[in-house]
C-alpha cells in the first residue's frame, strides 16, 4: 500500500486578494519544486467544495509514495525542503502536513467490501457496477443525518 503525505491548506486572511496570490504563488512556486521529489508517484490537488462541520480548510494536495522509506527520502530531498521553505514564505502558518498509512485492521477487507456492495445493490444503494468492483455507493442524493449537515446549512453555523 501507498504512503501518503497530505497537505491541507487553511484559507488565508486578507480576502480574494490573498486568496488568489497564494493561488498563483502555489502553483508557479510551491507545486514545481514539489513534482521534482524523488520517488513522488502522484500528486492531487483538489478544492474543498463542502465541509461538515465548520472549517476553513479550502484546498488539499495528495502526494502518493511507494512505501515509508520513499516517503522520508522524498522528504530529505533538496527539493522537497525547498517546498518547506516556500511554503513558509506564501502561507505562514496555513498548512497541515499528516503522512497516511493504510490501516488493515479498521478498513474493509476485499471479500466484506464486495459483499457490502452486492447487499446494498440489491437495496437499490449501489449500482451493479458498484457491486462488481466493490466500490462504495456514492452517497450524492443521500438525507445526511443532523450531525453531519453542511456548516452553512445549519442553523447554529453563524455563531
Amino acid at each position: 500500500m501507498p504512503t501518503i503525505l497530505m497537505a491541507l491548506y487553511r484559507r488565508p486572511e486578507g480576502g480574494e486578494e490573498a486568496l488568489e496570490t497564494f493561488r498563483r504563488r502555489y502553483a508557479e512556486e510551491h507545486l514545481p519544486l514539489v513534482r521534482q521529489t524523488p520517488g513522488l508517484r502522484s500528486l492531487e490537488v483538489e478544492n474543498v467544495t463542502q465541509a461538515f462541520g465548520e472549517t476553513d480548510v479550502f484546498l488539499v494536495a495528495r502526494m502518493a509514495f511507494d512505501d515509508r522509506a520513499s516517503l522520508d527520502t522524498g522528504l530529505g530531498s533538496d527539493p522537497m525542503r525547498q517546498a518547506g521553505r516556500n511554503l513558509r514564505e506564501i502561507a505562514p502558518g496555513l498548512s497541515t502536513l499528516v503522512v497516511l498509512e493504510h490501516d488493515e485492521e479498521l478498513s474493509d477487507v476485499p471479500a466484506r467490501r464486495s459483499a457490502d456492495a452486492a447487499s446494498a445493490a440489491t437495496d437499490g444503494g449501489a449500482s451493479s457496477e458498484d457491486a462488481r468492483t466493490g466500490a462504495a455507493p456514492s452517497l450524492v442524493g443521500t438525507e445526511l443525518p443532523g450531525n453531519l449537515e453542511p456548516a452553512e446549512g445549519r442553523p447554529d453555523a453563524d455563531q
